[in-house]
């Protein structure tokens, strides 16, 4: 099980819930070696799986949208995994259901919306697949909120997410 530090926990949790998350995400992706590959997948449970499929998805989202999300290869990851199960069951069901319109919309251009694309191509996307603007549109609207929930379901479970260490 991957550990973090008590202390780190208590300082993030005073920094508020982005860096809480953030002390779990950042030792998933050190015990990674930085990087999510097939290799590496089997390293992390269900459950710090979603938690780092949120953290990638609010950050791509917000950033660019679902279009950037997916040119920066986390379609797969993020709509061919338990992930808007895992939302559900953690209750997130909004977001769950968010995440399944997204990826009808993916499966039904995976091929066009995965291929490589240069900087004007790419920028292109966006008006082609303003399908995904609502999402995105209510994602934003909600993030707080929806991170607000993982935050609660983490802090209530930890032992699912790490091994908590005391110093």
């Amino acid at each position: 099980m991957i550990e973090v530090k008590d202390a780190a926990l208590r300082q993030a949790a005073d920094e508020g819930m982005d860096a809480f998350l953030k002390v779990f995400t950042d030792a998933y992706m050190e015990a990674l070696g930085g990087q999510l590959t097939a290799d590496t997948m089997p390293m992390l449970t269900a459950e710090q799986h979603t938690l780092l499929a949120y953290t990638i998805l609010r950050d791509e989202v917000m950033d660019g949208g679902f279009c950037q999300l997916i040119q920066n290869g986390y379609g797969a990851y993020i709509f061919h995994n338990p992930f808007a199960k895992m939302l559900r069951l953690w209750g997130l069901n909004d977001l769950s259901k968010m995440i399944y319109a997204a990826r009808k919309i993916y499966d039904a251009h995976r091929e066009d919306l995965e291929r490589e694309r240069t900087d004007e191509e790419f920028m292109a996307m966006y008006e082609h697949y303003e399908v995904f603007d609502d999402l995105e549109d209510e994602f934003v609207e909600r993030e707080e909120e929806f991170t607000a929930l993982l935050a609660a379901y983490v802090d209530e479970h930890l032992s699912l997410f790490s091994h908590i260490v005391c110093e």
